[in-house]
C-alpha cells in the first residue's frame, strides 16, 4: 500500500522526530541493533564478495567509458537498497534534504504522493491544492511516460527525480486510469505550500474536519479546528462530525498519535514490531479528550494511506467511530532514516505497524465499516416548478409564516458536501445516529 520529495513525493517519505508517510520513523542516531543472524557466527559470504571486487574491476578496466571508484560504489548502494522493498532508499544529500523539508509543509514540485505497481509509477494520493490535484490527477492513476520517456521498470527513486524541477518548469506526465487508453496532463511545477488542516461547519450542529497530510504540527491544529469548530457552532457541542482521511498519504507518526488521541480517552493507539529494539514502540491514549465524544464519521479511500490508516484502524477498533468510503492503501511498514556521512541517509524498513486489535494493514489496508463508493451528485432544479407563494395575490400564511417561493432554492450557498457523495452519506449517517439516540 501505500518517500516523499519537494514536488512529488514517493509514496511514503515524510519525516520528523517520529514519522510515517507510509511509515518512516526518524532516528537522530541509528539505532543499536541486536545482531539477528541464522547461525552464531554467521561468516562473510568471500566468494561473494571476491565476485563483487572482480565485477568492480571488470567495469573499471572494459566499461566503454571511464567511471570512478566512487561512483560504482554508489550505484553498489543504490542497488542493495532498491532490491530490498519499495519503501528502502539511500538518499543522496539532495534527497536527504528534500525528506527533511516534506514536514515543514512547504516544498517545490507537482504534489503527488507516488509509489510502484507492476513496474510502473502509480498515483498513491495527489495533494489538495497542489498542480496535480487541481490538474485532475486522481489516485490510482498509472504513470507511464514522463515527458515521452517510459517509467517500466525505472526505480521510484529515478522517476521522483526527473519529475523533479525548478518551480515554473513545465512536464507532461503520460497517465492510464482503470486500464483505459493513455492521456497526457500539462503540469507547472510549484512551491507548494500545504495546508494540513481545514475544517467548516457543514450546516448547523455538524463540523467537517480534512487532514490533506500528517506534518509535525497536525495534532495541535485539529484540536485549535475542534475548538474552532465548537466556536462557529454558537460555542456548543457539536452533533456530528466528519473526519476526512480521503487521498492523506500519511506523514509523521507522532501526530497521527496526537489525532488519534484527540478522539480517545484510553487504550493503545498503534504499536510497531521488528527486528531491532528500537523498533518495538506502542502509543497510547491520555485522558483529555478534545471532541467531547462527537459523534464521528472518518472517511477513507484507496490514497489514504500510513499514517492515515492508522488512526483511522485506532478509531475504527475502539469504536469510536464509524469509518465509511472505499479501502485504504494498505500501507503498513515503517522506515526508520539513519544519518549517514557526508549529509547522507539510509532510509530502511525496519518495522511493521499494527492496530489496537492487532491487525497488520500492510498490503492490506482499512476495511470501511460502509463502504461508499465515489459518485457524482448532480442536482435537477427543472421539477422545482411554481409555487403557491409564487402566485400574484396569494393568500398570507395563517401563523404569520414567512412566505417560500420557487426561487428560494437557486438562492442558497454552494455548501461542501453538494458536490462530494461520500461527503454527504456521511452527514446523512451522523444525522441518522443522532435521531436514533434521541428516541
Amino acid at each position: 500500500m501505500k518517500h516523499r520529495c519537494p514536488f512529488v513525493r514517493p509514496s511514503a517519505l515524510a519525516l520528523a522526530l517520529l514519522l510515517v508517510s507510509g511509515g518512516s520513523l526518524w532516528a537522530q542516531q541509528p539505532p543499536k541493533a541486536s545482531p539477528v543472524t541464522d547461525s552464531p557466527k554467521a561468516l562473510l559470504p568471500l566468494d561473494e564478495l571476491r565476485t563483487f571486487v572482480e565485477v568492480m574491476d571488470r567495469i573499471k578496466t572494459a566499461y566503454v567509458e571511464p567511471i570512478d571508484d566512487k561512483t560504482l560504489l554508489e550505484n553498489a548502494i543504490k542497488g542493495m537498497l532498491s532490491n530490498l522493498d519499495p519503501h528502502s532508499a539511500y538518499l543522496e544529500p539532495e534527497a536527504f534534504n528534500d525528506l527533511q523539508e516534506s514536514t515543514s509543509g512547504e516544498f517545490g514540485g507537482l504534489g503527488i504522493e507516488v509509489g510502484t505497481e507492476d513496474g510502473f509509477i502509480k498515483v498513491v494520493s495527489p495533494i489538495d491544492d497542489t498542480p496535480a490535484s487541481q490538474a485532475g490527477i486522481e489516485s490510482g492513476d498509472l504513470i507511464i511516460r514522463i515527458d515521452g520517456q517510459s517509467t517500466k521498470g525505472i526505480s521510484l527513486m529515478e522517476a521522483v527525480e526527473k519529475m523533479r524541477g525548478k518551480a515554473g518548469s513545465k512536464i507532461v506526465l503520460t497517465l492510464v486510469r482503470e486500464g483505459g487508453q493513455p492521456f497526457d496532463v500539462k503540469l507547472t511545477r510549484a512551491v507548494i505550500k500545504v495546508k494540513s488542516v481545514k475544517a467548516e461547519l457543514l450546516e448547523s450542529g455538524y463540523g467537517y474536519l480534512r487532514i490533506t497530510q500528517f506534518q509535525v504540527n497536525t495534532g495541535e491544529e485539529v484540536a485549535k479546528a475542534i475548538t474552532r469548530l465548537k466556536k462557529d457552532n454558537r460555542n456548543k457541542k457539536l452533533d456530528g462530525l466528519v473526519l476526512d482521511l480521503r487521498n492523506n498519504p500519511g506523514g509523521v507518526l507522532q501526530a497521527a498519535v496526537e489525532v488519534a488521541d484527540h478522539f480517545l480517552t484510553s487504550g493503545l493507539i498503534v504499536y510497531t514490531k521488528g527486528r531491532i529494539p528500537n523498533s518495538e514502540l506502542r502509543f497510547s491514549a491520555d485522558s483529555a479528550d478534545v471532541s467531547e465524544q462527537v459523534p464521528l464519521v472518518v472517511l477513507i479511500n484507496g490514497g489514504s494511506a500510513s499514517a492515515a490508516e492508522i488512526v483511522a484502524g485506532a478509531l475504527q477498533d475502539h469504536k469510536r467511530a464509524l469509518v465509511m468510503g472505499t479501502e485504504s492503501f494498505g500501507k503498513g511498514s515503517v522506515q526508520t532514516v539513519l544519518p549517514l556521512n557526508n549529509d547522507r541517509a539510509l532510509k530502511l524498513t525496519t518495522a511493521l505497524y499494527f492496530t489496537p486489535n492487532g491487525r497488520s494493514i500492510q498490503a492490506q489496508g482499512i476495511v470501511p465499516d460502509i463502504e461508499v463508493a465515489k459518485a457524482k451528485l448532480t442536482r435537477d432544479n427543472s421539477t422545482d416548478g411554481v409555487k403557491e407563494a409564487d402566485l400574484a395575490g396569494h393568500l398570507g400564511n395563517g401563523n404569520g409564516g414567512p412566505d417560500r417561493r420557487s426561487s428560494a432554492d437557486s438562492a442558497k450557498a454552494k455548501r461542501l458536501q453538494d458536490d462530494d457523495y461520500q461527503l454527504s452519506q456521511a452527514l446523512n449517517l451522523l444525522k441518522g445516529l443522532n435521531f436514533t439516540r434521541a428516541k
